[in-house]
């Protein structure tokens, strides 16, 4: 009886959006962002120009090191037609040895926008560079065309972070915090 309810919990979990199946990374990635902290999960392209204007002036370094307290997954996608997979460019730009950031490459390759994924976990990507942010396997802010601002992003984590109460919705940024 246990085998035929943890297979079927299987097949569940793999069946979680109109029946599709989900990639390894995707599983991977469900499992990580069901953690109570907030998990940032970004897709990029080492060729888009968005995706190195967030990068430069040490953008995603200094943002990543300044929210020591978030998890952030920087997933290439689309890659550029030589195969680079952005691991060099990151590393040039300070990403990537921070013990909060880990590194995911999709398994699509394609960088012809016909054979390009569209999705993930069974979310549109319909555009580089795309940030998520999740906290508890939900997820809190999709912000999906194009380059970010990162004042904007540290709003969307400090809210994600923040306990709402179903009364009266997001806290107040203004009112005392209490002693509790």
């Amino acid at each position: 009886m246990k085998r035929i309810l943890a297979a079927f919990g299987l097949m569940w979990v793999a069946t979680i959006v109109g029946g599709a199946e989900l990639l390894p990374i995707e599983r991977e990635v469900a499992e990580l962002v069901k953690s109570p902290r907030v998990t940032v999960v970004h897709f990029w392209a080492p060729w888009c120009p968005n995706c190195n204007a967030e990068l430069a002036r040490s953008g995603w370094s200094d943002f990543i090191e300044n929210n020591a307290d978030v998890d952030f997954i920087f997933i290439t996608t689309w890659r550029a037609e030589n195969g680079s997979d952005g691991r060099r460019l990151l590393s040039k730009n300070g990403v990537g040895a921070q013990p909060n950031f880990k590194f995911m490459v999709h398994p699509n390759p394609a960088f012809n926008i016909e054979d390009r994924m569209t999705s993930f976990l069974g979310l549109p990507v319909p555009w580089l560079p795309a940030t998520w942010v999740f906290r508890d396997g939900q997820l809190r802010y999709a912000l999906n065309y194009g380059e970010l601002r990162f004042p904007l992003l540290q709003q969307l984590l400090r809210d994600s972070a923040e306990k709402w109460s179903r009364e009266g919705g997001p806290p107040d940024p203004r009112a005392p915090k209490s002693e509790n």
